[in-house]
């Protein structure tokens, strides 16, 4: 039972990851990294700034406690001149806790301004890896797309791609049901030709029906040659003349033997 859902268990990671290798687009992988890159340059800044600010309380610290520093000695030398050498010790003990607080304020004062510089050049490196990506990244995403219309076009070309393969299995049964009605179409012409099928029309006709027409459509063309050539051979005006006036003999003897019918 272990080793059976192990298996499958591998059957289904594979399986899931070649889906995600067909969703998967090395465009929004890329600007998704990008996002990421400027959200952590971001932190980075807003660390820096951080670092800043701290480092600007402890010198506003420092000044202001330099200040009482210099106010205590001033007092102090003041109480000495005036003869109260007890006012001028107590100024002087004041001063020195305030030198200790402004010593271990310059020792912090010092460790930020070391973390602000290293961070500085933290932020001023990453400032420079996100541009160098960022330039890289339009870079491939320029050549992939290029290459995903190059492999697109040679599909299309080829058609071997899904749109043109349907395309062309259109076509194709487009094809064949044109050859099928046009044999099916040939094969009612000729049966009903031959009268193995009557033609409720009307329309068709049998063998001897289609020869009779052909022999009289080949008789009028034949007497329409004859006329043709006896026009051609008559070519002189005299011909035509004796042509001309037999055929007005002809019709006056015509009009002679015709009876006259008066009327009643």
């Amino acid at each position: 039972m272990s080793g059976l859902m192990k298996r499958m268990g591998m059957i289904f990671r594979a399986k899931a990851n070649k889906a995600l290798d067909r969703a998967e687009d090395p465009r929004e992988t890329l600007d998704y990294s990008y996002q990421k890159q400027l959200e952590l340059l971001q932190k980075v800044r807003r660390g820096v700034a951080d670092v800043a600010t701290s480092r600007k309380r402890l010198e506003l610290q420092l000044n202001q406690l330099n200040g009482q520093s210099s106010k205590l000695e001033e007092q102090g030398k003041k109480a000495l001149a005036l003869g109260r050498e007890d006012l001028a010790r107590e100024a002087l003990t004041r001063r020195s806790a305030l030198q200790q607080q402004v010593s271990d304020l310059q020792t912090q004062h010092e460790t930020l301004q070391a973390e602000e510089n290293k961070l500085t050049l933290a932020a001023q490196r990453l400032q420079a890896k996100v541009d160098a990506f960022r330039t890289k990244k339009e870079t491939i995403k320029a050549t992939y797309t290029a290459a995903q219309a190059q492999t697109q076009i040679g599909e299309a070309f080829s058609g071997i791609s899904e749109e043109m393969g349907d395309v062309g299995l259109a076509i194709q049964r487009a094809e064949d049901k044109t050859a099928q009605l046009q044999a099916r179409s040939g094969a009612i012409d000729e049966l009903l030709a031959s009268g193995a099928l009557d033609d409720p029309t009307g329309t068709s006709k049998d063998d001897l029906t289609a020869e009779l027409d052909r022999i009289s459509s080949n008789s009028d063309v034949e007497l329409e040659l004859e006329r043709m050539k006896a026009e051609l051979s008559g070519g002189s005006s005299g011909g035509r003349a004796a042509i001309e006036g037999g055929n007005g003999s002809a019709t006056r003897g015509d009009q002679q033997e015709s009876p006259r019918f008066d009327k009643q």
